[in-house]
């Protein structure tokens, strides 16, 4: 039986994979911060005879203190880890700021991965075949972070933000395989394919109706989730890899630059210090 934690797993792709991995007969906890949604998991679970196999756990990953909180309770619950899946994101037209003083998109995509990839990676290590799977959007040219304004408090673009943290993940898989050579774990970065999922966000008018046409030119999950199960099930003999739907991204070339990967981690471990 494996251990597959999915952040992002009340909603879309994560739900579908939680619910895949129950019907397989393995233990899945789910994050997610709506109640309601996590006990749709656990009546999902119950249905199919795996109660004792899932657990919802609510959280704002958003908040570092919430990240640090379900990293102890995972860790002291869980020995072993055989997948983490980093599925959480949230679209905001505007800019919000977290109590912790954090821009929400950057904490929520980019810290959130940072925290949970490594503060799980010794129990990831102890699987037979361990796998860490980020959605994003791997690849595209490093001038989209602004490194002088990582949290875009001058001139907020919300578009720019959620490009920038898919770069920001590309970068932190480079730090983390660098941080951990000769780890046996596989760090997979995956776009799968634009998909009809919860597309969960704070829209304005504009990007509202760009949404409406997103959806209509969406594929459905059920075409999107075996590319998923591809990386998760088999995962890849490379440490780093990255895919956008079926094709590999190079890893190796300038948008996954070590000494940027460095530079971000640096500025990381300070803004958590």
């Amino acid at each position: 039986m494996r251990t597959v934690v999915i952040t992002g797993g009340t909603d879309g792709m994560g739900r579908a994979l939680a619910e895949t991995y129950l019907r397989r007969g393995d233990r899945v906890v789910v994050l997610g911060t709506d109640a309601a949604k996590g006990q749709a998991v656990l009546d999902v679970a119950a249905d199919v005879g795996a109660a004792g196999r899932a657990e919802f756990l609510r959280a704002d990953l958003s908040l570092v203190a919430e990240n640090r909180r379900v990293i102890e309770h995972i860790t002291a619950t869980y020995p072993v880890i055989d997948a983490l899946v980093l599925g959480a994101r949230y679209y905001r037209a505007t800019r919000v700021v977290t109590a912790e003083g954090f821009e929400s998109s950057f904490a929520l995509f980019y810290l959130s991965r940072y925290l949970l990839g490594h503060g799980l990676a010794a129990h990831l290590e102890r699987a037979e075949s361990p796998v860490l799977l980020d959605l994003s959007g791997p690849g595209g040219d490093l001038t989209r972070i602004r490194w002088g304004d990582l949290q875009f408090a001058h001139d907020y673009r919300p578009d720019e933000v959620m490009g920038q943290c898919g770069k920001l993940s590309d970068l932190l898989a480079v730090a983390f395989t660098r941080r951990y050579p000769g780890s046996r774990i596989r760090y997979v970065l995956l776009h799968p394919g634009l998909t009809a999922t919860g597309f969960t966000g704070d829209y304005d008018a504009a990007s509202a109706e760009i949404l409406a046409g997103m959806r209509e030119r969406a594929q459905p999950i059920e075409a999107a989730l075996p590319r998923l199960l591809r990386h998760l099930d088999n995962p890849p003999t490379a440490p780093l890899s990255a895919f956008m739907q079926d094709t590999p991204v190079d890893v190796h070339g300038e948008p996954f630059d070590p000494h940027a990967a460095d530079r971000l981690a640096a500025m990381t471990a300070a803004l958590l210090a």
